[in-house]
Order: structure tokens, then C-alpha cells, then sequence
């Protein structure tokens, strides 16, 4: 599945666009390598995100198309 795309469907960026425009901006990286928003991401995959001061570090546990609000914590594991 496509970074941009496991980001929006997890709910850690609510728009694909949005997650889409901070993998343009240099702000994603899966196991330590900055990415494209069209990177495949795999389960075992460390994703790291960099929010102006903030980071934050996750593991991916599932890839799933379709997700309902209340099982998009499943999806992965904050490090």
C-alpha cells in the first residue's frame, strides 16, 4: 500500500493530500530513508513523521483498504 495512502486510511494525517504534500517536503521516512508518496510500505515497516517540533514513530501492524473510525488504531503501534 502507498505511504500517502496507509497514512490517511490510519488517521494519522485526516487528508491524503495533506499526507501527500509531507512526503513531497522531505517530512516521512520508512526505516530510516526519506520517502515519495508513492513508496510501498509493508507490515513490519518503522514510519517516521516530523511535525515542526514534534516526531512521531510507528510501527505498521495491518494494511487494510477500508477502515472504520473506531479500528484505525489497529493499524499500527506508536514507538
Amino acid at each position: 500500500m502507498r505511504i500517502d495512502k496507509f497514512l490517511k486510511n490510519s488517521r494519522i494525517i485526516k487528508r491524503r493530500t495533506v499526507a501527500k504534500e509531507a512526503c513531497e517536503q522531505g517530512r516521512v521516512f520508512v526505516n530510516g530513508k526519506q520517502v515519495k508518496p508513492g513508496t510501498n510500505v509493508e507490515v513490519g515497516d518503522i514510519i517516521e513523521i516530523n511535525f515542526g517540533n514534534n516526531t512521531l514513530k510507528v510501527e505498521v501492524l495491518k494494511l487494510l483498504d477500508h477502515v472504520p473510525k473506531n479500528k484505525a488504531e489497529e493499524l499500527y503501534k506508536i514507538l
